[in-house]
């Protein structure tokens, strides 16, 4: 019976380098990002002496505007990943990086300065521009920060994690001989080969 290890050229990937976990958990993780921008970022109180409830609720999307497109950004990237080349690899492996990097900026100037980032809401329900309010962050920011910085790790594992995947390409049967004997196909291979109109059972 032929297995992985007697293929020439082939080296079964540990589980954490397998192309399924890798790209699942880049565009779980990126989405985890897209929904806590759509969750109370900043609890802002507009009158301080506490003599009217005029509380305001923030969301992540209006507290740190670049946080939305740098989820898709990641999300689209994460996605590219599954069916990319070797170079590719590395330039989703940079984009995923700088979506990353931007999102812990962003996330962490919220937590700094959560009223700065509270001003354009607060502008637009008031009307007025500097006024006075209390303005705490909520725990979605810090999510935010955990999620880019397990975003930035993806990143970092793409590159070396793509050296144990096979090419994509239609020109590469012959390197694909080990799937064909035999090797345990994935989600993600079993649909590239239906693509290709054959059969992975």
């Amino acid at each position: 019976m032929t297995t992985a290890s007697s293929v020439p050229g082939t080296v079964k990937a540990p589980r954490w380098a397998r192309k399924s976990t890798l790209v699942l958990a880049t565009v779980v993780i990126a989405l985890a990002v897209f929904g806590a921008t759509t969750q109370t970022w900043i609890e802002v109180r507009l009158d301080p002496t506490g003599a009217s409830n005029s509380d305001l609720h923030v969301q992540g999307s209006k507290a740190a505007t670049a946080v939305t497109a740098l989820a898709v950004v990641a999300l689209a990237g994460g996605l590219a990943a599954s069916i990319a080349g070797k170079i590719a690899r590395w330039i989703i492996a940079v984009l995923v990086a700088l979506s990353a990097a931007g999102i812990i900026l962003a996330a962490v100037t919220v937590l700094l300065d959560p009223l700065g980032a509270a001003q354009g809401a607060i502008a637009a329900a008031t009307g007025i521009s500097g006024g006075q309010a209390d303005a705490t962050a909520t725990v979605f920011p810090v999510l935010a920060v955990v999620a880019g910085s397990l975003l930035a790790v993806c990143a970092i594992v793409l590159p070396v994690a793509g050296r144990y995947w096979t090419s994509r390409t239609k020109y590469d049967a012959g390197s694909r001989a080990g799937k064909n004997a035999g090797e345990p196909v994935d989600e993600i291979d079993s649909w590239d080969r239906l693509s290709r109109g054959e059969d992975p059972t």
